[in-house]
């Protein structure tokens, strides 16, 4: 077995290759090869039996020369800095890519959500909160959802921080973070706007290889909120989903499964193990499935040496962050199969965080057409743009995509100067 790359390894090298290829100013370069603040926190957190636990959580800014910092939280065992390096990097290169006024950031707790009660994650996901203090900031840094996080966690830190706030401020803090509930300020769209996103990718790829998703297959891996949302606004164009794999096992079915009848049953069985209309299979056997578009929506590297070489589709949408590393990019490539990379692809869920902090900013609340409709044209816009430097560059997606963000970082540095 092929021994794991650690994700910041594959990020450091995509952007060395991007680097080298277009030139970036030497100066810049040292600038963004490295994080701008590197936080962590060990902080305490009473359980229900009233124990007290101490808790490793991160906080990772990479920069903000586009704007505010912005990236999700994460609750996952195998958090570690490293991780969270590379997410912060990626998110830097989205919003760049994207074109909105955010920079990079990413955060953490090293912990299996599974293993506690609601009570216990409400004090540890406020106590976390409490820890970063002045770290995090409406107008400095904005935290969003990410893998075991939602909409209530999003909330709960949301009311610590304004409890932080002298009275007189409060009102105005809201957008200290996005993904929260519709009630709290949260936006219309934002819990769908990742697999949106990629789904608006996977047409914008499809339109221009004249491709029907009328009648296709595709395979998803990880059923959270990517994976399960990118599946049923496939079901929008009647393809079909052949199978399915998540943290409890793997699901296949020839004839297709229905995204939204496997999402009932996953939501009240906690995952898709043992789903009936379908028959369970091995990973190996999951990753060898034959369709023609393949949606990764989980953790980090599950498209490496001894995996890539099992595909057998036309597309990879990535919508996970990192589900590929250097070795299974350059298999996909020898195998020719289409890639369409994290940093463009997952996108969306960035992007409507912008509109819900902009609604929030302005008291204003868009309804769902709008914020769709606005989705839609800038990963379009995105899109294009990245299409423009694989042509310009001849170079793979992931690398052109890369090389547009890194451009839009090169004029602002060459614009601002360094200080002093």
């Amino acid at each position: 077995m092929t021994i794991k790359k650690n994700v910041y390894e594959n990020t450091v090298h995509q952007f060395n290759k991007a680097a080298d290829i277009m030139k970036l100013d030497a100066d810049v370069r040292k600038i963004l090869s490295c994080s701008t603040n590197e936080i962590t926190v060990n902080f305490p957190a009473i359980m229900d039996d009233g124990q007290v636990r101490i808790f490793t959580s991160y906080r990772v800014q990479h920069n903000n020369a586009l704007g505010p910092y912005k990236g999700g939280i994460r609750y996952h065992p195998r958090v570690d800095i490293n991780e969270v390096r590379a997410l912060a990097t990626w998110m830097t290169w989205k919003t760049a890519i994207t074109d909105i006024p955010f920079g990079g950031a990413k955060g953490g707790i090293k912990i299996d959500p599974s293993e506690y009660s609601i009570s216990e994650l409400e004090r540890i996901t406020r106590r976390y909160t409490f820890a970063l203090g002045s770290n995090i900031g409406p107008e400095y840094d904005i935290p969003a959802p990410d893998v075991n996080t939602n909409p209530q966690i999003m909330a709960w830190i949301l009311d610590t921080y304004l409890s932080m706030m002298p009275p007189q401020e409060r009102q105005r803090c809201y957008h200290v973070v996005t993904g929260k509930p519709v009630e709290l300020g949260g936006s219309i769209g934002r819990n769908k706007a990742t697999g949106q996103g990629t789904v608006f990718i996977i047409e914008r790829w499809a339109k221009d290889h004249d491709f029907d998703l009328n009648s296709c297959t595709y395979f998803v891996q990880g059923f959270g909120n990517v994976g399960s949302w990118a599946a049923r606004l496939m079901k929008l164009h009647s393809s079909k989903l052949l199978a399915v794999e998540d943290a409890t096992g793997a699901i296949f079915n020839q004839d297709g499964i229905d995204p939204d009848d496997l999402y009932a049953y996953a939501i009240k069985h906690r995952g898709i193990s043992d789903y009936p209309k379908a028959k369970m299979i091995d990973h190996k056997s999951f990753m060898s499935t034959t369709a023609d578009i393949f949606i990764p929506a989980a953790l980090e590297n599950q498209i490496n040496a001894d995996t890539a070489p099992l595909l057998d589709v036309k597309l990879v949408a990535e919508g996970a962050n990192g589900p590929t590393d250097t070795d299974g990019d350059t298999i996909l490539q020898e195998k020719g199969i289409n890639l369409l990379p994290d940093v463009l692809c997952n996108a969306g869920g960035v992007v409507v965080s912008y509109f819900e902090w902009l609604q929030n900013k302005r008291s204003e609340f868009w309804d769902l057409d709008e914020v769709d409709s606005k989705l839609r044209r800038i990963m379009n816009n995105s899109y294009a743009r990245v299409l423009d430097a694989v042509d310009a560059y001849h170079v793979d997606w992931r690398t052109a995509a890369c090389i547009v963000a890194l451009s839009r970082l090169e004029k602002v540095y060459k614009g601002r100067g360094i200080f002093p």
